[in-house]
This record gives C-alpha cells, sequence and structure tokens, in this order.
C-alpha cells in the first residue's frame, strides 16, 4: 500500500495553480462577477501594493468564474500578466491575447468562436472584429491585465489609439477589461500624458489584507488532497503563523511555509522567524506597526493614519505607510490653507 506524501499549501512567489489552496477574497470575487452580469458591463481597476494579493485574485477568478454564474457560457475569462515579453508591443500583446482566447476550452466547443479568431494576422482590427462577433453571438470577453504597470513601462509602444480602442470596445459592451495596477490607472495616465480616456473607466476595487477570519482560514489549510485531511500546521504553529503574518496574504503564506518546512526539517522556531524577517522585509510597509511607536508618536500619528485609511479606503499593516503619507498630506494642506487665510485676513 502506497501512501500519499504530504505537500506544502502556502504558495509563496508563484500564482496559486491550485484554487483549493485559495482562501478568503470572496466579496471581491463577487464584485467582479457583478461588473460582469449587469446591464452594461464595465471595467473594473484592481489597486494594491506589491505581494496584496492582486495577481492570485486575477487568476483565480479566470479560474473559477464559472462557478458564480448562472450563465456560464456567455462568458470567456483569461488572465494575462503582462510580466510575459511576448507582450511588450501591441503587436505582441494581440497575438498572445488572441492564443489566450482561442485555447479556452469554453470557445473550442464553439465553432462560430472560434472562426471570428481565424485570421491570418492578429491585430488591433481582428481584435475589434472578432470582440464585435462574439457579443453578435451572446458572448462577453473578460481580459484580466495583472501587472500593468509593466505595459506601461513600454509605453511608446501602447499609445492612445490602442487604449482608445479598448474603450471603444468596453462603451459597446463587447468587452470587459479587469486591470491588476500598484496604483490608480490615472497616475499613469498622467505620469506618461495620454488622454485616452480609457484611464478613466474603471471603478476602484481597493484591494487590502485579508479579514481575521480569512487569515485563520489560511493557516488551518491542510497538506492532503482529501477532505478528511489534517491541517498542515499544528495549532501551536497556526497561532505562530498568524502571529507573523498578521492578515497579510503573502506574509501568512510565508510564515506557514516556513513552519511547515520547518517541521519537515526538524528545524526551530529561532530559524522560522530568523528566515521569516528576511524574507518579509522585501513586502512593502512590513515594518511599520503603530503599537510599536511610543505613546506619545502613537497620538500623534493616529489620526493622519486613520484620515488616509478613510480616503483610500484600505487598512492593513502593508498599507499603513501609505494611509499615513496621504493623511499626512492633507492636514499639511489643511494647514497651509488655513495660514494663508489668516495671513489674508490678519
Amino acid at each position: 500500500m502506497s501512501s500519499v506524501q504530504p505537500s506544502c499549501p502556502f504558495i509563496v512567489g508563484v500564482t496559486i495553480a491550485d484554487s483549493r489552496f485559495f482562501v478568503g477574497r470572496q466579496e471581491e470575487l463577487q464584485r467582479i462577477v457583478s461588473q460582469m452580469t449587469g446591464v452594461l458591463p464595465g471595467s473594473l481597476n484592481v489597486v494594491g501594493r506589491r505581494r496584496i494579493g492582486k495577481s492570485w485574485l486575477l487568476y483565480h477568478f479566470c479560474q473559477t468564474y464559472q462557478e458564480y454564474l448562472s450563465q456560464p457560457h456567455r462568458f470567456i475569462s483569461v488572465y494575462l500578466s503582462l510580466q510575459n515579453p511576448q507582450s511588450h508591443g501591441e503587436e505582441g500583446f494581440y497575438q498572445v491575447v488572441g492564443r489566450l482566447l482561442w485555447n479556452h476550452p469554453q470557445v473550442q466547443r464553439q465553432p462560430g468562436l472560434v472562426e471570428a479568431l481565424r485570421v491570418q494576422q492578429f491585430n488591433r482590427l481582428a481584435f475589434s472584429s472578432a470582440m464585435g462577433h462574439w457579443k453578435r453571438q451572446g458572448v462577453l470577453a473578460v481580459l484580466c491585465l495583472d501587472d500593468f504597470e509593466v505595459l506601461m513601462r513600454h509605453y511608446r509602444d501602447f499609445d492612445d489609439g490602442f487604449f482608445d480602442n479598448l474603450r471603444s470596445l468596453i462603451d459597446s459592451g463587447a468587452l470587459m477589461v479587469v486591470v491588476a495596477s500598484p496604483r490608480k490607472l490615472e497616475y499613469y495616465q498622467h505620469r506618461y500624458r495620454l488622454t485616452s480616456p480609457f484611464f478613466k473607466l474603471s471603478q476602484v476595487l481597493a484591494l487590502g489584507e485579508l479579514r481575521e477570519e480569512e487569515a485563520w482560514e489560511l493557516v488551518s489549510l491542510s497538506d492532503t488532497q482529501g477532505k478528511e485531511g489534517q491541517a498542515a500546521l499544528s495549532p501551536q504553529d497556526q497561532k505562530l503563523a498568524k502571529q507573523l503574518g498578521g492578515t497579510h496574504p503573502f506574509l501568512l503564506q510565508l510564515a506557514g511555509s516556513l513552519l511547515w518546512e520547518a517541521r519537515q526539517q526538524r528545524r526551530d522556531i529561532n530559524w522560522v522567524k530568523a528566515r521569516f524577517e528576511v524574507e518579509a522585509r522585501r513586502t512593502p510597509g512590513y515594518s511599520f506597526e503603530l503599537h510599536q511607536l511610543p505613546l506619545p508618536l502613537q497620538v500623534l500619528v493616529r489620526f493622519p493614519l486613520n484620515l488616509g485609511r478613510m480616503v483610500r479606503g484600505i487598512r492593513g499593516t502593508v498599507d499603513e505607510i501609505g494611509n499615513l503619507m496621504v493623511g499626512t498630506a492633507i492636514l499639511i494642506g489643511v494647514i497651509l490653507v488655513v495660514l494663508v487665510l489668516l495671513r489674508l485676513l490678519f
């Protein structure tokens, strides 16, 4: 009799390929589905800091979106990381998108959808024509574009005409685009001096840390393939993973993977903590913890921090630096305005 070797369910540095190991984000997934199934599907900008789980969310959505739909045959969703060097340039972008759509199992089952993609050169014109044909067939394509900031590094190859064409397809209901980026799309428009209305179209989904119950669900993952499998970590290690990672998805995965590895290799807790500290410091904002500050500084920092949370709509360890900066900038602006007004009045 062969025994099933345990495998680590905690994923670090790569996309979560097995959807059974994806935890939480149900509200965010429902938000994307709601955009898809609206009267006029709109585009969505998933915004969050590096390592907060944007790629995991988009990839998981493309794996499982049919489970959330009453008429799944009406939608085709594909995931594209713009880290892919083949997509650096408009011609390469459309060829990669064309292959992803062509290879989708649902497309292969519908000859009419395949025929629209059967062209000698899949470019901007061919893509627009195919999406128009799919719309007439009652099918909506949903492009989930990850790492949008990488595409913008090649902005000379993606002009306003490229983005205007996407906007036109979205406006006509022939296409939906879900874009993941560290900053809102308007930032890239201003930075690269683009004028396309594409950058003002998307609704924003701010992605922060996990909820408490989701964090506990993550550290309790099973390391076997069966439903009856035991948790990969002992209750004591689950508490330590939660203590190290808080509610940050990447840090929780990191802590879980290190604890799992330590148990397999008979390492002690000090080894886990040392490795965690080294890896975690690469995560933006990891070192910022309000409770670690002296009490007078906590009082001084808390107001601008909460103000930043209100404005950005994001709360969590890794996002707090950004919240603090935004809140402080607002306070400085208000103070300067008051000083100018006082000077004018007196």
